[in-house]
Protein backbone atom coordinates (compact mmCIF):
# COMPACT_ATOMS: atom_id res chain seq x y z
CA UNK A 1 0.00 0.00 0.00
CA UNK A 2 1.00 3.66 -0.08
CA UNK A 3 2.64 5.50 2.42
CA UNK A 4 2.21 8.75 3.68
CA UNK A 5 5.07 11.02 2.81
CA UNK A 6 5.93 13.01 6.40
CA UNK A 7 7.41 16.58 6.19
CA UNK A 8 11.15 16.52 7.33
CA UNK A 9 12.69 19.67 8.90
CA UNK A 10 16.39 20.58 9.46
CA UNK A 11 17.65 21.41 12.61
CA UNK A 12 21.04 21.39 12.15
CA UNK A 13 20.92 24.30 9.49
CA UNK A 14 18.22 26.43 8.13
CA UNK A 15 16.83 25.18 5.26
CA UNK A 16 16.66 28.49 3.19
CA UNK A 17 18.66 32.14 3.89
CA UNK A 18 15.44 33.99 3.77
CA UNK A 19 13.43 31.82 6.65
CA UNK A 20 15.63 33.85 9.11
CA UNK A 21 14.38 36.95 7.96
CA UNK A 22 10.61 35.72 7.74
CA UNK A 23 8.24 37.25 10.73
CA UNK A 24 6.82 35.82 13.36
CA UNK A 25 3.18 37.14 12.25
CA UNK A 26 4.33 35.68 8.83
CA UNK A 27 5.08 32.14 10.28
CA UNK A 28 2.09 31.97 11.97
CA UNK A 29 0.17 32.92 8.81
CA UNK A 30 1.18 30.32 6.74
CA UNK A 31 1.16 27.77 9.49
CA UNK A 32 -2.42 28.57 9.57
CA UNK A 33 -2.89 28.51 6.11
CA UNK A 34 -1.51 24.47 6.66
CA UNK A 35 -3.83 24.12 9.25
CA UNK A 36 -7.17 25.08 7.59
CA UNK A 37 -5.91 23.18 4.18
CA UNK A 38 -5.38 20.05 6.47
CA UNK A 39 -8.59 20.97 7.84
CA UNK A 40 -10.01 20.99 4.64
CA UNK A 41 -8.56 17.54 3.49
CA UNK A 42 -9.66 16.10 7.11
CA UNK A 43 -13.61 17.18 6.54
CA UNK A 44 -13.21 15.40 2.90
CA UNK A 45 -11.70 12.11 5.15
CA UNK A 46 -9.31 12.73 2.95
CA UNK A 47 -6.98 11.69 5.97
CA UNK A 48 -3.41 11.13 4.12
CA UNK A 49 -3.17 14.58 2.78
CA UNK A 50 -4.76 16.48 6.10
CA UNK A 51 -1.75 14.42 7.70
CA UNK A 52 0.38 16.33 5.63
CA UNK A 53 -0.76 19.62 5.90
CA UNK A 54 -1.03 19.06 9.74
CA UNK A 55 2.54 17.99 9.83
CA UNK A 56 4.02 21.14 7.81
CA UNK A 57 2.13 23.67 10.21
CA UNK A 58 3.80 21.69 13.21
CA UNK A 59 6.86 21.75 11.41
CA UNK A 60 6.47 25.54 11.17
CA UNK A 61 5.85 25.88 14.57
CA UNK A 62 9.11 24.07 15.30
CA UNK A 63 11.26 25.92 13.25
CA UNK A 64 10.14 29.18 15.40
CA UNK A 65 11.21 27.64 18.45
CA UNK A 66 14.50 26.66 16.91
CA UNK A 67 14.89 30.16 15.07
CA UNK A 68 14.13 32.44 18.09
CA UNK A 69 15.48 31.32 21.05
CA UNK A 70 14.38 33.77 24.01
CA UNK A 71 12.33 33.00 26.86
CA UNK A 72 9.31 34.11 25.60
CA UNK A 73 9.53 32.71 22.25
CA UNK A 74 10.06 29.19 23.81
CA UNK A 75 7.04 29.55 25.69
CA UNK A 76 5.05 29.65 22.26
CA UNK A 77 2.60 26.16 22.20
CA UNK A 78 0.83 24.91 19.76
CA UNK A 79 -2.16 26.04 21.20
CA UNK A 80 -1.61 29.44 19.72
CA UNK A 81 -1.06 28.24 16.46
CA UNK A 82 -4.34 25.45 16.45
CA UNK A 83 -6.92 27.68 18.32
CA UNK A 84 -10.09 25.65 18.12
CA UNK A 85 -11.34 22.61 19.47
CA UNK A 86 -8.79 20.20 18.99
CA UNK A 87 -4.72 20.92 19.64
CA UNK A 88 -2.59 19.81 16.46
CA UNK A 89 -1.51 16.84 17.83
CA UNK A 90 -5.08 15.49 18.03
CA UNK A 91 -5.58 16.09 14.68
CA UNK A 92 -2.39 14.47 13.82
CA UNK A 93 -2.84 11.59 16.18
CA UNK A 94 -6.94 11.29 14.78
CA UNK A 95 -5.25 11.44 11.30
CA UNK A 96 -2.99 8.54 11.86
CA UNK A 97 -5.75 6.22 13.72
CA UNK A 98 -7.83 6.42 11.00
CA UNK A 99 -5.16 5.40 8.50
CA UNK A 100 -4.11 2.59 10.82
CA UNK A 101 -1.05 3.58 12.38
CA UNK A 102 -1.75 3.07 15.67
CA UNK A 103 1.65 3.24 17.06
CA UNK A 104 2.15 7.10 15.99
CA UNK A 105 -1.37 7.99 16.89
CA UNK A 106 -0.53 6.75 20.69
CA UNK A 107 2.73 9.13 20.51
CA UNK A 108 0.70 12.12 19.27
CA UNK A 109 -2.59 11.39 22.26
CA UNK A 110 0.47 11.30 25.17
CA UNK A 111 1.64 14.78 23.84
CA UNK A 112 -2.18 16.12 24.18
CA UNK A 113 -2.17 14.36 27.70
CA UNK A 114 0.94 16.11 28.75
CA UNK A 115 -0.20 19.50 27.59
CA UNK A 116 -3.89 18.91 29.26
CA UNK A 117 -3.53 15.58 31.93
CA UNK A 118 -7.42 15.53 31.97
CA UNK A 119 -8.34 15.57 28.07
CA UNK A 120 -11.29 12.80 27.91
CA UNK A 121 -11.19 12.91 24.22
CA UNK A 122 -7.46 11.96 24.18
CA UNK A 123 -7.51 9.62 26.82
CA UNK A 124 -10.27 7.41 24.50
CA UNK A 125 -8.40 8.09 21.52
CA UNK A 126 -5.26 6.66 23.00
CA UNK A 127 -7.35 3.47 23.97
CA UNK A 128 -8.80 3.42 20.41
CA UNK A 129 -4.64 3.42 19.44
CA UNK A 130 -3.86 0.36 22.02
CA UNK A 131 -7.05 -1.94 21.10
CA UNK A 132 -6.25 -1.54 17.42
CA UNK A 133 -2.95 -2.65 18.44
CA UNK A 134 -3.92 -5.64 19.98
CA UNK A 135 -6.47 -6.48 17.55
CA UNK A 136 -3.29 -6.21 15.35
CA UNK A 137 -1.41 -8.70 17.21
CA UNK A 138 -4.19 -11.35 17.50
CA UNK A 139 -4.53 -11.09 13.72
CA UNK A 140 -0.97 -11.56 13.08
CA UNK A 141 -1.04 -14.87 15.64
CA UNK A 142 -4.20 -15.88 13.66
CA UNK A 143 -3.15 -15.50 10.47
CA UNK A 144 -0.05 -17.57 10.75
CA UNK A 145 -2.44 -20.34 12.66
CA UNK A 146 -4.56 -20.05 8.92
CA UNK A 147 -7.42 -19.16 11.57
CA UNK A 148 -8.77 -16.80 8.91
CA UNK A 149 -12.01 -16.24 10.07
CA UNK A 150 -10.74 -14.62 13.59
CA UNK A 151 -8.49 -12.33 11.10
CA UNK A 152 -11.68 -10.89 9.43
CA UNK A 153 -12.82 -10.40 12.87
CA UNK A 154 -9.91 -8.46 14.32
CA UNK A 155 -9.74 -6.51 11.03
CA UNK A 156 -13.34 -5.62 11.13
CA UNK A 157 -12.78 -4.26 14.86
CA UNK A 158 -9.80 -2.58 13.80
CA UNK A 159 -11.49 -0.95 11.01
CA UNK A 160 -14.20 0.60 13.43
CA UNK A 161 -11.76 3.18 14.43
CA UNK A 162 -9.06 3.27 11.55
CA UNK A 163 -11.96 3.57 9.31
CA UNK A 164 -9.41 4.73 6.28
CA UNK A 165 -6.83 1.96 6.93
CA UNK A 166 -6.11 0.38 3.46
CA UNK A 167 -3.78 -2.27 5.10
CA UNK A 168 -6.15 -3.74 7.02
CA UNK A 169 -8.60 -3.56 4.83
CA UNK A 170 -6.45 -5.79 2.23
CA UNK A 171 -5.85 -8.25 5.00
CA UNK A 172 -9.42 -8.80 6.00
CA UNK A 173 -9.74 -9.08 1.85
CA UNK A 174 -7.23 -11.55 1.48
CA UNK A 175 -8.78 -13.51 4.69
CA UNK A 176 -12.09 -13.81 2.89
CA UNK A 177 -10.72 -14.88 -0.43
CA UNK A 178 -8.90 -18.02 1.71
CA UNK A 179 -12.24 -18.18 3.32
CA UNK A 180 -13.79 -18.66 -0.28
CA UNK A 181 -15.77 -15.55 0.39
CA UNK A 182 -15.32 -14.04 -3.14
CA UNK A 183 -17.67 -11.42 -3.65
CA UNK A 184 -16.85 -10.05 -0.05
CA UNK A 185 -13.01 -9.85 -1.48
CA UNK A 186 -13.93 -8.33 -4.23
CA UNK A 187 -15.94 -5.75 -2.91
CA UNK A 188 -13.05 -4.79 -0.85
CA UNK A 189 -9.90 -5.17 -2.96
CA UNK A 190 -12.45 -2.77 -5.95
CA UNK A 191 -13.28 -0.02 -3.15
CA UNK A 192 -9.34 -0.09 -2.54
CA UNK A 193 -8.95 0.37 -6.18
CA UNK A 194 -11.26 3.29 -6.80
CA UNK A 195 -9.59 5.22 -4.66
CA UNK A 196 -6.19 4.07 -5.12
CA UNK A 197 -5.65 2.58 -8.68
CA UNK A 198 -2.07 1.73 -8.22
CA UNK A 199 -2.80 -0.52 -4.57
CA UNK A 200 -0.51 -3.23 -5.30
CA UNK A 201 -2.48 -5.55 -2.64
CA UNK A 202 -5.42 -4.65 -4.08
CA UNK A 203 -4.52 -5.67 -7.23
CA UNK A 204 -3.13 -8.86 -5.32
CA UNK A 205 -6.53 -9.32 -3.78
CA UNK A 206 -8.20 -8.89 -6.89
CA UNK A 207 -6.02 -11.38 -8.77
CA UNK A 208 -6.44 -14.44 -5.88
CA UNK A 209 -10.25 -14.18 -6.13
CA UNK A 210 -9.58 -14.85 -9.73
CA UNK A 211 -7.39 -17.53 -9.00
CA UNK A 212 -9.13 -19.47 -6.63
CA UNK A 213 -12.48 -19.20 -8.91
CA UNK A 214 -10.46 -21.34 -11.22
CA UNK A 215 -10.03 -17.98 -13.41
CA UNK A 216 -6.37 -18.93 -13.75
CA UNK A 217 -5.43 -16.32 -17.24
CA UNK A 218 -7.31 -13.44 -15.44
CA UNK A 219 -6.21 -13.97 -12.63
CA UNK A 220 -2.18 -14.08 -13.90
CA UNK A 221 -2.87 -10.37 -15.32
CA UNK A 222 -3.42 -8.85 -11.88
CA UNK A 223 -0.83 -10.96 -10.19
CA UNK A 224 1.56 -9.14 -12.94
CA UNK A 225 -0.15 -5.69 -12.70
CA UNK A 226 0.18 -6.10 -8.35
CA UNK A 227 4.18 -7.03 -9.25
CA UNK A 228 4.62 -3.65 -11.65
CA UNK A 229 3.03 -1.38 -9.11
CA UNK A 230 5.09 -3.25 -5.97
CA UNK A 231 7.66 -5.36 -7.62
CA UNK A 232 8.63 -6.64 -3.69
CA UNK A 233 5.25 -8.12 -3.39
CA UNK A 234 6.24 -11.97 -2.11
CA UNK A 235 2.27 -12.50 -2.04
CA UNK A 236 1.98 -11.62 -5.80
CA UNK A 237 5.20 -13.01 -7.15
CA UNK A 238 3.93 -16.81 -5.20
CA UNK A 239 0.76 -16.46 -6.58
CA UNK A 240 1.48 -15.68 -9.83
CA UNK A 241 4.19 -18.67 -10.31
CA UNK A 242 1.69 -21.25 -8.22
CA UNK A 243 -0.96 -20.72 -11.18
CA UNK A 244 0.92 -20.51 -13.93
CA UNK A 245 2.23 -24.08 -12.54
CA UNK A 246 -1.19 -25.10 -11.88
CA UNK A 247 -2.57 -24.43 -14.92
CA UNK A 248 0.38 -26.09 -17.05
CA UNK A 249 0.18 -29.62 -14.89
CA UNK A 250 -3.56 -29.95 -16.26
CA UNK A 251 -3.53 -28.99 -19.28
CA UNK A 252 -0.54 -32.10 -19.72
CA UNK A 253 -1.95 -34.09 -17.48
CA UNK A 254 -5.95 -33.54 -19.64
CA UNK A 255 -3.40 -34.15 -22.66
CA UNK A 256 -1.93 -37.62 -21.25
CA UNK A 257 -5.77 -38.44 -20.52
CA UNK A 258 -6.89 -37.85 -23.80
CA UNK A 259 -4.18 -39.71 -25.46
CA UNK A 260 -5.28 -42.80 -23.15
CA UNK A 261 -1.41 -42.52 -21.05
CA UNK A 262 -3.66 -42.95 -17.89
CA UNK A 263 -0.60 -43.68 -15.20
CA UNK A 264 0.86 -40.64 -16.47
CA UNK A 265 -2.45 -38.40 -16.31
CA UNK A 266 -3.07 -39.81 -12.75
CA UNK A 267 0.75 -39.21 -11.54
CA UNK A 268 0.20 -35.39 -13.13
CA UNK A 269 -2.71 -34.63 -11.43
CA UNK A 270 -1.47 -35.87 -8.03
CA UNK A 271 1.29 -33.73 -8.65
CA UNK A 272 -0.50 -30.78 -9.29
CA UNK A 273 -2.97 -31.44 -5.93
CA UNK A 274 0.73 -30.12 -3.98
CA UNK A 275 1.17 -26.77 -5.27
CA UNK A 276 -1.64 -24.86 -3.61
CA UNK A 277 -4.04 -26.58 -1.04
CA UNK A 278 -5.66 -23.53 -0.88
CA UNK A 279 -7.30 -23.58 -4.06
CA UNK A 280 -10.41 -25.09 -3.67
CA UNK A 281 -12.22 -25.04 -6.78
CA UNK A 282 -9.38 -26.24 -9.23
CA UNK A 283 -8.34 -28.77 -6.47
CA UNK A 284 -12.02 -30.17 -6.26
CA UNK A 285 -11.71 -30.46 -10.36
CA UNK A 286 -8.05 -32.20 -10.16
CA UNK A 287 -9.53 -34.76 -7.60
CA UNK A 288 -12.26 -35.52 -9.44
CA UNK A 289 -10.39 -35.67 -13.05
CA UNK A 290 -7.88 -38.31 -10.90
CA UNK A 291 -10.89 -40.37 -9.90
CA UNK A 292 -12.20 -40.62 -13.51
CA UNK A 293 -8.36 -41.67 -14.30
CA UNK A 294 -8.74 -44.06 -11.64
CA UNK A 295 -11.62 -45.49 -12.43
CA UNK A 296 -10.20 -46.47 -16.02
CA UNK A 297 -7.13 -47.91 -14.06
CA UNK A 298 -9.39 -50.20 -12.29
CA UNK A 299 -8.66 -47.98 -8.38
CA UNK A 300 -12.29 -47.74 -7.63
CA UNK A 301 -11.86 -47.33 -4.16
CA UNK A 302 -9.32 -44.57 -4.81
CA UNK A 303 -11.78 -42.99 -7.29
CA UNK A 304 -14.22 -42.87 -4.87
CA UNK A 305 -12.16 -41.68 -2.17
CA UNK A 306 -10.89 -38.92 -4.96
CA UNK A 307 -14.59 -38.10 -5.45
CA UNK A 308 -15.38 -37.70 -1.81
CA UNK A 309 -12.43 -35.58 -1.03
CA UNK A 310 -13.46 -33.02 -4.35
CA UNK A 311 -17.29 -33.30 -2.68
CA UNK A 312 -15.83 -32.51 0.70
CA UNK A 313 -14.19 -29.09 -1.32
CA UNK A 314 -17.45 -28.04 -3.26
CA UNK A 315 -20.43 -29.60 -2.39
CA UNK A 316 -22.50 -28.33 -5.42
CA UNK A 317 -20.04 -29.97 -7.87
CA UNK A 318 -22.32 -32.31 -10.31
CA UNK A 319 -19.26 -33.97 -12.01
CA UNK A 320 -18.24 -35.38 -8.69
CA UNK A 321 -21.57 -36.78 -7.41
CA UNK A 322 -21.76 -38.57 -11.01
CA UNK A 323 -19.00 -39.96 -10.65
CA UNK A 324 -18.88 -41.38 -7.43
CA UNK A 325 -22.29 -42.40 -8.11
CA UNK A 326 -20.91 -44.66 -11.02
CA UNK A 327 -17.79 -45.89 -8.84
CA UNK A 328 -20.71 -47.06 -6.47
CA UNK A 329 -22.44 -49.04 -9.36
CA UNK A 330 -19.64 -50.69 -10.39
CA UNK A 331 -18.62 -52.06 -6.92
CA UNK A 332 -21.87 -53.00 -6.78
CA UNK A 333 -22.73 -50.30 -3.98
CA UNK A 334 -26.48 -49.52 -4.83
CA UNK A 335 -27.78 -47.91 -2.12
CA UNK A 336 -24.93 -45.20 -1.73
CA UNK A 337 -24.74 -45.05 -5.69
CA UNK A 338 -28.47 -44.35 -5.12
CA UNK A 339 -27.82 -41.24 -2.53
CA UNK A 340 -25.67 -39.53 -5.32
CA UNK A 341 -27.97 -39.93 -8.32
CA UNK A 342 -30.94 -38.43 -5.55
CA UNK A 343 -28.73 -35.32 -5.17
CA UNK A 344 -27.50 -34.72 -8.69
CA UNK A 345 -31.64 -34.92 -9.17
CA UNK A 346 -32.69 -32.74 -6.57
CA UNK A 347 -30.09 -30.07 -7.82
CA UNK A 348 -30.10 -30.82 -11.82
CA UNK A 349 -33.86 -32.34 -13.11
CA UNK A 350 -32.98 -33.57 -16.48
CA UNK A 351 -34.31 -36.82 -18.21
CA UNK A 352 -30.54 -38.14 -18.02
CA UNK A 353 -29.94 -38.13 -14.49
CA UNK A 354 -33.79 -39.37 -13.89
CA UNK A 355 -32.77 -41.70 -15.81
CA UNK A 356 -29.46 -42.91 -14.04
CA UNK A 357 -31.48 -42.88 -10.38
CA UNK A 358 -34.33 -45.18 -12.16
CA UNK A 359 -31.17 -47.34 -13.10
CA UNK A 360 -29.84 -47.41 -9.53
CA UNK A 361 -32.87 -48.10 -7.81
CA UNK A 362 -33.14 -50.91 -10.14
CA UNK A 363 -30.39 -52.45 -9.41
CA UNK A 364 -30.69 -51.58 -5.57
CA UNK A 365 -34.12 -53.50 -5.55
CA UNK A 366 -32.25 -56.79 -7.33
CA UNK A 367 -29.69 -56.50 -5.14
CA UNK A 368 -31.92 -57.45 -2.49
CA UNK A 369 -33.38 -60.56 -3.59
CA UNK A 370 -31.61 -63.85 -3.94
CA UNK A 371 -28.94 -63.71 -6.61
CA UNK A 372 -29.63 -66.61 -8.76
CA UNK A 373 -26.47 -66.45 -10.56
CA UNK A 374 -24.34 -66.79 -7.25
CA UNK A 375 -26.04 -69.40 -6.32
CA UNK A 376 -25.22 -71.47 -9.66
CA UNK A 377 -21.65 -69.73 -9.12
CA UNK A 378 -21.70 -68.11 -12.82
CA UNK A 379 -21.55 -64.90 -14.69
CA UNK A 380 -24.73 -62.69 -15.46
CA UNK A 381 -23.75 -63.38 -19.34
CA UNK A 382 -23.31 -67.62 -18.93
CA UNK A 383 -24.90 -69.33 -21.81
CA UNK A 384 -27.17 -71.57 -21.18
CA UNK A 385 -25.09 -74.73 -21.28
CA UNK A 386 -22.99 -73.43 -18.93
CA UNK A 387 -25.97 -72.65 -16.89
CA UNK A 388 -26.93 -76.25 -16.99
CA UNK A 389 -23.29 -77.32 -16.29
CA UNK A 390 -23.23 -75.17 -12.95
CA UNK A 391 -26.58 -76.28 -11.81
CA UNK A 392 -25.55 -80.46 -11.93
CA UNK A 393 -22.82 -79.16 -10.55
CA UNK A 394 -24.04 -77.63 -7.49
CA UNK A 395 -26.92 -79.55 -6.95
CA UNK A 396 -24.58 -82.44 -6.56
CA UNK A 397 -22.64 -80.11 -3.93
CA UNK A 398 -25.44 -80.07 -1.97
CA UNK A 399 -27.55 -83.21 -2.87
CA UNK A 400 -29.72 -84.53 0.46
CA UNK A 401 -27.31 -88.35 0.01
CA UNK A 402 -24.64 -86.67 0.23
CA UNK A 403 -24.90 -85.16 3.56
CA UNK A 404 -26.63 -88.31 5.04
CA UNK A 405 -24.09 -88.83 7.75
CA UNK A 406 -24.16 -85.61 8.93
CA UNK A 407 -25.94 -83.88 11.83
CA UNK A 408 -29.47 -82.85 11.40
CA UNK A 409 -28.51 -79.24 11.33
CA UNK A 410 -26.53 -80.03 8.52
CA UNK A 411 -28.45 -81.53 6.72
CA UNK A 412 -30.61 -79.13 6.97
CA UNK A 413 -28.58 -76.13 6.01
CA UNK A 414 -27.71 -78.31 2.56
CA UNK A 415 -31.13 -79.41 1.47
CA UNK A 416 -32.11 -75.16 2.04
CA UNK A 417 -29.01 -74.80 -0.26
CA UNK A 418 -30.00 -77.73 -2.93
CA UNK A 419 -33.84 -75.95 -3.19
CA UNK A 420 -31.86 -72.85 -3.79
CA UNK A 421 -30.18 -74.09 -6.88
CA UNK A 422 -33.35 -75.67 -8.23
CA UNK A 423 -34.90 -72.14 -7.98
CA UNK A 424 -31.98 -70.66 -9.81
CA UNK A 425 -32.50 -73.22 -12.83
CA UNK A 426 -36.29 -73.04 -13.05
CA UNK A 427 -35.55 -69.47 -13.56
CA UNK A 428 -32.08 -69.15 -15.65
CA UNK A 429 -33.06 -72.35 -17.72
CA UNK A 430 -36.00 -70.47 -18.95
CA UNK A 431 -36.02 -67.75 -21.60
CA UNK A 432 -39.10 -65.90 -20.39
CA UNK A 433 -38.11 -65.73 -16.71
CA UNK A 434 -34.54 -65.07 -16.81
CA UNK A 435 -35.54 -62.10 -19.22
CA UNK A 436 -37.85 -60.95 -16.63
CA UNK A 437 -35.58 -61.70 -13.90
CA UNK A 438 -32.52 -59.75 -15.38
CA UNK A 439 -34.94 -56.45 -15.85
CA UNK A 440 -36.04 -56.39 -12.50
CA UNK A 441 -39.42 -57.74 -12.25
CA UNK A 442 -40.85 -59.06 -9.12
CA UNK A 443 -41.47 -62.60 -11.18
CA UNK A 444 -43.75 -64.05 -7.68
CA UNK A 445 -46.14 -61.19 -8.50
CA UNK A 446 -46.57 -62.69 -11.84
CA UNK A 447 -47.65 -66.32 -10.72
CA UNK A 448 -44.28 -67.52 -11.30
CA UNK A 449 -43.40 -69.19 -7.63
CA UNK A 450 -39.71 -69.61 -7.18
CA UNK A 451 -40.15 -72.41 -4.37
CA UNK A 452 -40.06 -76.05 -5.39
CA UNK A 453 -43.22 -78.24 -4.76
CA UNK A 454 -42.70 -81.31 -3.26
CA UNK A 455 -43.17 -83.23 -6.68
CA UNK A 456 -40.54 -81.01 -8.50
CA UNK A 457 -38.30 -81.50 -5.28
CA UNK A 458 -38.55 -85.09 -5.38
CA UNK A 459 -37.97 -85.50 -9.50
CA UNK A 460 -34.54 -83.28 -8.70
CA UNK A 461 -33.40 -85.85 -5.69
CA UNK A 462 -33.92 -88.80 -8.41
CA UNK A 463 -32.55 -87.68 -11.13
CA UNK A 464 -29.13 -86.57 -9.21
CA UNK A 465 -29.64 -89.80 -6.56
CA UNK A 466 -26.91 -91.69 -9.30
CA UNK A 467 -22.90 -91.42 -8.21
CA UNK A 468 -23.59 -89.13 -5.02
CA UNK A 469 -20.92 -90.51 -3.39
Amino acid sequence: MGTVKMATVDFDSPADPEMDLTSDEELEREAEVFKEQGNAYYVKKDYAEAFNFYTKAIGIFCIELFLHTSESHSALTLDSIFTHEHTGHMREGKCHLLLGNAMAASRCFQKVLELEPDNSQAQQELKNAESILEFERLAEISFEKRDFRMVVFCMDRALEPASACHRFKVLKAECLALLGRYPEAQSVASDILRMDSTNGDALYVRGLCLYYEDCIDKAVQFFVQALRMAPDHEKARLACRNAKSLKAKKEDGNKAFKDGSFEQAYELYSEALTIDPNNIKTNAKLYCNRATVGSKLNKLEQAIEDCTKAIKLDETYIKAYLRRAQCYMDTEQYEEAVRDYEKVYQTEKTKEHKNLLKNAQLELKKSKRKDYYKVLGVDKNATEDEIKKAYRKRALMHHPDRHSGASAEVQKEEEKKFKEVGEAFTVLSDPKKKSRYDSGHDLEDDDMNMGLSPSHFQDLLISLSVNTV
